[in-house]
């Protein structure tokens, strides 16, 4: 009879640390060796030499015999970091798409480690008590008295921002269902949220100078006249293309005359209210029955780490929900926290940890200054480009969102550009298109991006673009 082999070790318990030094070590190395590897913002090959070198490394993915843990860490770790688009590059710009702060990525390995499931207290007790501590500590930088659920960003928290204006009085009482208000700015996860609510189409408002024009909301709210409460308006602070921000206090206004309740996705604008000088933009967010936010934007935080704010906490209660083995009744009169009520998710990570960990590391002010750096450089990108001869400005970065385009290029041209800096893994952006022309996109959230990377960014396009010869966009002449 042949003995049982030892199982591997746990991550947890006190004998757990040691078990992870060894691990740690060599995923470590891996990320360090991978990225020199890499040797910049993204591999080089395109997507097709990518997935060979993958498919190389991984197979068999499911082997008879395992390689052993560090073995297989070294291998894989490796071959992720080195196939990886890095946002601590400073020519990794596309996207919405942070570098962690290593604090913050120290914390989430603390919750992986110890694992707590965020859905009834005997899972998690310390975590639950820390979750409610810095959800309405956030929920406050907004409005004294708010409350706040974490949520995996602003897809999730739009989501239920939508539920919360279907579920909550006087608009459940009505029975009239809640008609949704956008601007033709708005992120995409608005109307796909009213699509999975069964809620009618929404009416989108033109925005022709890129954000929601008051004059045209007041014309649509006059036209719906619902009955107060099943309006809802949906406004934007940083919008996905231009990082552009509404007029939050006309439409608050607005919103207030006509019994519309007002939701703004701030997903991406809402790191401004740590900063002291920029914390301005969002005027009027306060007034906001639900606020979208996400610090795996502006908060510098590994995804996911989003949150829905909401300004009557009695909202919540739509969200009430009962399974005996989480939440039973007797246990709750008991004084045990019911947490099912707080996610429309049962199993979910302690994200909390991470965005308690940097608030305390860096304070208030900490993060507001790393705030300040990437719009800062955002605008610094800006002047860059105004003086370059061979390419055009959009307009003033609003927070850190740039665009810009050859001067004289069509569209295909354009995107031709775009995607060989990718192919050949030298720089990575973005792309939007705005006022019938497309613009290549750059979105600084890196604050150690220093003024010689931006110039080596444009210099990068500037080339790429001169090595085949630009069309002309209809009616437009070179410089």
């Amino acid at each position: 009879m042949s003995t049982p082999r030892t199982p591997p070790p746990l991550a947890g318990g006190a004998q757990g640390p040691d078990a992870l030094r060894p691990l740690l070590a060599a995923t470590l190395d891996a990320l360090r060796d991978g990225a020199a590897a890499r040797g910049g913002p993204l591999p080089a090959g395109g997507p097709d030499a990518v997935t060979a070198r993958v498919r190389a490394a991984a197979g068999p993915v499911l082997p008879e015999h395992g390689t052993g843990p560090e073995a297989a860490l070294r291998t894989l770790v490796h071959t992720l970091a080195a196939g990886a688009a890095d946002p601590a590059d400073p020519l990794c710009a596309a996207h919405l798409h942070c570098p962690p702060l290593a604090v913050a990525v120290a914390a989430d390995l603390a919750a992986s480690a110890l694992n707590p499931s965020m859905d009834s207290w005997d899972q998690a007790p310390a975590a639950s008590a820390l979750e409610a501590l810095v959800t309405r500590a956030i929920a406050t930088r907004i409005r004294p008295g708010a409350d706040a659920l974490v949520t995996t960003g602003g897809t999730e928290s739009n989501q239920l921002a939508l539920l919360l204006a279907r579920e909550t009085p006087p608009a459940q009482s009505t029975g009239t269902p809640v008609r949704l208000i956008v601007g033709a700015n708005a992120h995409h996860s608005l109307p796909r949220a009213a699509w999975l609510l069964g809620l009618p189409r929404p009416v989108t408002v033109p925005t022709p100078t890129g954000t929601l024009d008051p004059a045209a909301l007041a014309q649509t709210l006059t036209a719906l006249d619902g009955p107060p409460g099943t309006l809802l308006v949906a406004a934007t602070a940083g919008t996905t293309d231009a990082g552009l921000i509404d007029p939050l206090d006309d439409i608050a206004d607005l919103c207030a005359t006509h019994g519309a309740r007002l939701h703004i996705d701030a997903a991406y604008g809402g790191g401004l209210l740590f900063s002291d000088t920029r914390k301005e933009l969002l005027r009027g967010i306060d007034r906001a029955d639900t606020v979208t936010l996400d610090l795996h934007k502006l908060g510098w935080q590994p995804a996911a780490a989003g949150l829905l704010a909401v300004r009557d906490p009695h909202d919540l209660a739509a969200l009430t929900n009962r399974a005996d083995y989480l939440n039973a009744d007797d246990d709750t009169d008991a004084g045990l926290p019911d947490l099912l009520g707080r996610s429309l998710r049962t199993t979910r990570r302690p994200d909390i940890l991470k965005i308690a960990v940097t608030l305390k590391a860096l304070g208030r002010r900490g993060i507001g200054t790393l705030v300040d750096q990437v719009c800062d450089h955002a605008r610094h990108f800006a002047r860059l480009i105004e003086a370059h001869p061979r390419c055009d400005l959009y307009g003033t970065p609003a927070i850190s969102t740039v665009l810009f385009r050859p001067t004289g290029a069509d569209d295909t041209h354009i995107a031709h550009v775009r995607r060989s800096l990718l192919t050949e893994g030298t720089a990575v952006l973005g792309r939007a298109d705005l006022d019938g022309r497309r613009w290549l996109k750059a979105t600084l959230l890196n604050p150690h991006t220093r003024p010689d990377d931006l110039t080596a960014l444009l210099d990068l396009v500037d080339g790429q673009s001169r090595t085949t010869t630009p069309r002309l966009a209809e009616g437009s002449t070179p410089r």
